[in-house]
C-alpha cells in the first residue's frame, strides 16, 4: 500500500494538480477574451495597488474591525502553503524525485506552523457552527473542504510524534495529502489560482473607472 501511495498515486496527484491548475487558468483567459470589456478595465497601477493592499494584514478597514479573524486567516493561509514546501521530510522527497533542494524548517518551527493550521481549522469550524451569519450560508461541502485542507496536517503531526501506529498514520497522511492536491484544482480551493486576477480586476475597476478604493 505504501509503495502505491508513495509512487504512482503521488504522480497522479501532481499531474492532476498541475494539469488542473493549467486548465483553470487557460479556461479563465478564454472566458475573459470573450468578454473583451474585462481587458479594457484592467489597469496595472490600480491592480497592483489592490493586490498589495489586500495581502498586508490590517490594511483594510474590514480587517481592522475583525482583528482575530484577520490574524487567524493570515497565519492559517501562510502556514498552509509554506509548511508543505519547507518541511524537511518533504524536501528529502523533492530532492530524491527531482533533484530540487529547498530550504528546510527546523522541526520545532514545522510543528508550530502545523499546529497553527490545525488550530486555524478548528477556529473556522467553530465559526461556521456558532456564527449565525456564517452558518446560514454553510452546507456540507464547506465542512468537507475544511477537512480536506487540514487533514494532511493532522495526520502528519500525529505520524511525526508517534501518537498512533506510525505506518497507519503515514498511510493516512499520504492519502489525505493526495486528496488535498487533487481537490485544489477541482474545488473551491482553486481560489488560490484566481486571487491575483480577481483582485487585480476589482482594483482596476474601482480605481480606474470609479475613482475609488476597493477597501
Amino acid at each position: 500500500m505504501y509503495e502505491i501511495l508513495s509512487g504512482p498515486l503521488v504522480w497522479v496527484a501532481f499531474l492532476v494538480f498541475f494539469g488542473g491548475a493549467a486548465y483553470k487558468l487557460v479556461r479563465m483567459f478564454r472566458l475573459v477574451r470573450k468578454e473583451k470589456v474585462t481587458f479594457d478595465y484592467m489597469d496595472t497601477r490600480y491592480g497592483l495597488r489592490s493586490i498589495l493592499h489586500w495581502i498586508i494584514p490590517f490594511a483594510s478597514k474590514n480587517m481592522r474591525v475583525r482583528p482575530v479573524m484577520t490574524v487567524v486567516a493570515f497565519l492559517f493561509h501562510f502556514c498552509l502553503l509554506m509548511t508543505p514546501l519547507l518541511l524537511m521530510g518533504h524536501n528529502l522527497m523533492w530532492f530524491d524525485a527531482w533533484g530540487v533542494r529547498l530550504p528546510s524548517l527546523p522541526d520545532v518551527v514545522s510543528d508550530v506552523m502545523t499546529l497553527i493550521v490545525i488550530c486555524g481549522g478548528m477556529f473556522f469550524l467553530s465559526r461556521r457552527v456558532a456564527s449565525p451569519v456564517v452558518s446560514y450560508v454553510t452546507d456540507g461541502s464547506d465542512y468537507l473542504i475544511l477537512a480536506i485542507a487540514v487533514g494532511p496536517f493532522v495526520t502528519g503531526f500525529l505520524a511525526a510524534h508517534g501518537w498512533f501506529p506510525y505506518e497507519l498514520m503515514m498511510t493516512l497522511h499520504m492519502i489525505t495529502g493526495i486528496v488535498w492536491l487533487i481537490a485544489i484544482p477541482i474545488s473551491r480551493l482553486s481560489h488560490m489560482f484566481y486571487f491575483v486576477f480577481t483582485r487585480a480586476y476589482m482594483g482596476s475597476e474601482f480605481g480606474a473607472v470609479r475613482n475609488a478604493r476597493d477597501w
